[in-house]
């Protein structure tokens, strides 16, 4: 058996597009993790677009996790480090903006027909002559 896929083209528009719950949810991941899986929600945006900003992020906030986590390490003030603080909240700041706002995509909506337009028939025709239908 084999299912019928859709063509893509090699410069075809990938969009993805998401709703505030799905967007709060990611944003939640982000804080409740306190940044430690900063880099999910953008990989996921890669791997589903795959525009090569998208990894550019992405990468970015892999980056920022392989840096951050041996310098909480090594550092003698340990989690006392003013600097390591604001690191983090800026981080987290950046990612909740992106994440809200310019990762997705907005969603189109639907081209509404013009005022006073001859719209298709839908469902049954209305019969003139009998009102009980058939």
């Amino acid at each position: 058996m084999t299912m019928p896929t859709t063509a893509t083209g090699a410069g075809a528009e990938r969009r993805l597009t998401a709703g505030w719950f799905q967007r709060l949810a990611w944003v939640a991941l982000v804080w409740v993790s306190l940044g430690f899986l900063v880099w999910v929600p953008f990989l996921y945006v890669a791997t589903r677009r795959g525009l090569s900003s998208d990894w550019v992020a992405f990468g970015s906030f892999a980056l920022y996790e392989c840096v951050i986590l041996p310098w909480a390490v090594i550092t003698p003030d340990g989690d006392g480090d003013a600097f390591f603080g604001v690191a983090i909240l800026v981080t987290l700041l950046t990612a909740t903006v992106l994440l809200l706002s310019a990762v997705f995509d907005k969603k189109i909506p639907a081209a509404q027909p013009a005022y006073g337009a001859v719209m298709a028939p839908q469902g049954q025709p209305y019969q003139q002559g009998y009102p009980y239908g058939r």
